[in-house]
């Protein structure tokens, strides 16, 4: 059997990093031989997330265009990208890979750029329901493209689509842990009901000031509230608890990051998140009822598209960011109130899931590099 080699690139948050490296463990297992190389972005969260997940990763210069596109620092951005299209060159010549996947994020353009100009066969993988502007642009060329939503020919060639959900980290679906062992993890009573609120990593400023504005309605809730404020705010939300005099019963338990995110989502009766695509996978497959916050600050407003994939099948609650300040938490506390209402969502929401999305596309992989 030859050798299999294996390039996967993009990044930039999360939401890209945790596919990709579920795609790497897929294909690992598959073939335990498999020697895989990441390709990101210098200074992006992937330089750190990749080696940690036990995969070396090389560094491209590329960033993201400035908006409106005439600004004159794009000079230096069009520059660094022609730099790292050369660099990906050099790395792909080098590791002679039989397939280079693409995630999205600006990485994946130049290293999957290079390969389609090398020969080299390609995979991309969508995650959200509106296509990034990089898998849009590498579309043409690539050999298949896996996608998580319905009517994606709207983007890419009907023929090189494959539905295969969105990989998601798989210790979320592999937890054996119960409601009580995950409350207890979190100090709290099994016999409350428990919201979870998480902006993604850095957190998200509208889910904190929906908190914020409404500590009153959450104390004489009766309720439970896990809350990860995210790093980037965690001094200022300390801080506004401080002056607002945190309830001495308000069970609150504030946190700047959830390392456990399987104990976070077995201990939580209602889920509220913003609407990134992975975010929303991982909804899917452990059945969980959620309110979608989409964030405003994101290409296209894909996750207000991604929210009302969910939304439009009864799956998930959602609440613009424009008017989470007034109704988020109000509309938390009704909703995780009404048993019969979380029962429907979480029945829905399980019928949307599509399991072993990280298996079906390293197969897909192993395919393209003729190495099943």
């Amino acid at each position: 059997m030859k050798e299999l080699r294996v390039v996967i690139s993009g990044g930039g948050t999360g939401g890209h990093i945790f596919p990709a490296v579920s795609i790497a463990n897929a294909i690992r297992e598959l073939r335990p031989d498999a020697q895989i190389l990441f390709v990101g972005a210098q200074g992006r969260m992937e330089m750190q997330r990749v080696p940690q997940a036990g995969y070396e990763i090389k560094g491209l210069p590329i960033r993201g265009f400035f908006r409106p596109l005439w600004k004159p620092a794009n000079i230096g951005v069009a520059l660094d990208y022609l730099k790292s299209k050369h660099m990906a060159k050099q790395i792909l010549r080098e590791f002679q890979p039989q397939v280079a996947v693409g995630v999205g994020g600006y990485a994946s353009s130049a290293a999957l750029g290079a390969a389609n100009s090398l020969g080299i066969p390609t995979l991309i993988q969508e995650q959200n329901s509106y296509a990034g502007l990089a898998n849009k642009n590498l579309a043409a060329k690539a050999c298949k493209i896996c996608v998580a939503y319905d009517g994606m020919e709207r983007f890419f060639p009907a023929d090189k689509i494959m539905m295969t959900g969105n990989p998601v980290r798989q210790q979320l679906l592999d937890s054996k842990m119960t409601r009580e062992e995950a409350l207890k993890t979190f100090d709290l009573s099994p016999d409350k009901k428990t919201v979870l609120l998480v902006g993604g990593s850095l957190g998200a400023r509208t889910i904190n000031e929906s908190v914020l504005n409404h500590l009153d309605e959450i104390r004489e809730s009766g309720l439970q509230f896990i809350w990860q404020t995210g790093k980037y705010y965690s001094a200022e939300i300390a801080e506004a608890l401080k002056r607002k005099g945190q309830p001495e019963n308000l069970h609150l338990r504030v946190m700047d990051f959830i390392s456990d995110m399987a104990a976070a989502y077995r201990a939580a009766d209602l889920v509220i998140s913003r609407a990134g695509a992975s975010s929303i996978s991982e909804f899917c497959l452990i059945g969980k009822p959620v309110i979608l916050v989409p964030s405003p600050n994101v290409a296209e407003d894909h996750q207000t598209k991604n929210a009302l994939a969910l939304v439009n099948k009864d799956a998930a609650l959602y609440v613009k960011d424009a008017e989470a300040k007034d109704q988020l938490i109000p509309l938390a506390i009704k909703t995780v109130a009404d048993d019969a209402r979380l029962k429907a969502l979480s029945e829905n929401v399980l019928k949307l899931g599509l399991p072993n999305s990280a298996k079906i596309i390293a197969q897909e992989v192993l395919k393209l590099a003729n190495a099943e």
